[in-house]
């Protein structure tokens, strides 16, 4: 019996496989349910001790380009046709 090379050849069955919500390969098989977003709850699997997590899949990290330019544009109060000042001319003044 040993731990290593031999015992390595029989790992060849799948437990997970991809999910149909999130599409990463965390979709339980036997259980049925995926351990990256809890797919088939309704609601998503999100924890406060991962931030990263949350900021990786958050608002404005997809296609959307009006979503993922909206803080930005909060940040500046939805300001629209002004023209950014010169550092030359500032510094000069």
């Amino acid at each position: 019996m040993t731990k290593g090379t031999s015992s390595f050849g029989k790992r060849t069955s799948k437990t997970h496989t991809l999910c149909v919500r999130c599409g990463r390969r965390s979709y339980h098989i036997q259980k049925s349910k995926c351990a990256s977003c809890g797919y088939p709850a309704a609601r998503k699997r999100t924890f406060n001790w991962g931030m990263k997590s949350k900021r990786r899949r958050t608002d404005g990290t997809g296609r959307k380009a009006y979503t993922r330019h909206l803080t930005r544009r909060f940040k500046n109060g939805f300001r629209e046709g002004t023209q950014a000042t010169l550092k030359r001319a500032v510094a000069s003044a």
